[in-house]
């Protein structure tokens, strides 16, 4: 039996760590840029999961959490795991046939998702009609932030469209699997080396049949781009993540995920000198707007 997951508000303290994590989270998606002209996008994250389970593995036995005990959470897990692989291979090859901008529009479909299955999956974490309008609102400055997206050129742009709406999907799936499983129950760094665990040779056969390859020596940037990624995204700020899954309502976490690719084309600016244009500030603010609606006390 899993214990009843929680759906309790999110305090201050967690709201200032999950901007936190979304900060961080945005300067990744630079970060994989920066690295993806040496280091092919499914080969990334193959090698990423390999290298942060082990970080997080021997960070596990030194603190002497115990990862090898029967718990009842390894189907849990592996689903996790298998989903956690589906959500990054679809994004990645669904962006090879459909655009970035619509990409994130796509992708971003997951808090609906989230908020959809908590309702039935997640006793008393549902959202009224304020919330929603919240939730609105947030998407609304992601599509002014990014645009409309216009109908499919060709038919395989749809096809890319559709994997990004599946990759969508099972993020949240992976999120209310946490929840609502025998997952809650046990340590966020477990549950982290299932998805790692599962995702890496997954991913690595698939780069594989698409054929990446490294073709030359990553150059330092590169590499050091590689690093954030996997030393602190993925073996930091997912173990993080996790734990505020567990505890607090999952369905207003996930709204706070708007942020990220609005910090995103922040950390683009910044780093790589891209264009902000005025409708960034309206989209912020709608952003902003939202969270406000749907983190209000009722």
């Amino acid at each position: 039996m899993t214990s009843p997951p929680s759906s309790r508000p999110l305090d201050a303290t967690a709201i200032a760590v999950t901007i936190g994590l979304c900060l961080s989270w945005g300067f990744n998606n630079v970060a994989i840029k920066l690295a993806i002209h040496d280091i092919p996008p499914l080969i990334q994250s193959s090698a990423r999961s390999v290298i942060a389970a082990l970080l997080v593995g021997v960070s596990t036995q030194a603190r002497g959490i115990h990862l090898f005990k029967r718990d009842g959470t390894l189907r849990a897990g592996i689903l996790a795991g298998l989903l956690f692989a589906l959500e990054f291979l679809l994004i990645y090859r669904g962006l090879v046939w459909t655009t970035a901008t619509r990409g994130v529009l796509f992708l971003y479909l997951a808090p609906f998702f989230v908020v959809i299955g908590s309702r039935w999956l997640v006793p008393g974490d549902h959202f009224h009609l304020s919330q929603w309008l919240g939730l609105a609102l947030s998407f609304l400055g992601i599509v002014i932030a990014f645009g409309l997206p216009t109908p499919a050129n060709t038919a395989w742009q749809t096809v890319g469209d559709i994997m990004l709406v599946g990759a969508a999907a099972a993020w949240a799936a992976t999120t209310l699997t946490i929840k609502a499983s025998a997952l809650n129950r046990i340590s966020a760094e477990k549950t982290l080396l299932y998805q790692l665990v599962v995702s890496a040779p997954l991913l690595g056969v698939a780069a594989m049949i698409v054929g990446e390859h490294i073709a030359t020596a990553p150059s330092a940037l590169a590499l050091g781009a590689f690093a954030y990624q996997t030393i602190y995204v993925v073996s930091i700020t997912f173990t993080i993540w996790f734990v505020l899954i567990i505890r607090y309502s999952a369905a207003r976490l996930s709204v706070f995920t708007f942020l990220t690719p609005l910090f995103g084309v922040a950390a683009g600016h910044l780093v790589l000198n891209e264009p902000l244009t005025p409708a960034f500030a309206i989209a912020v603010a709608l952003v902003a707007a939202g969270l406000l609606l749907v983190n209000r006390p009722r």
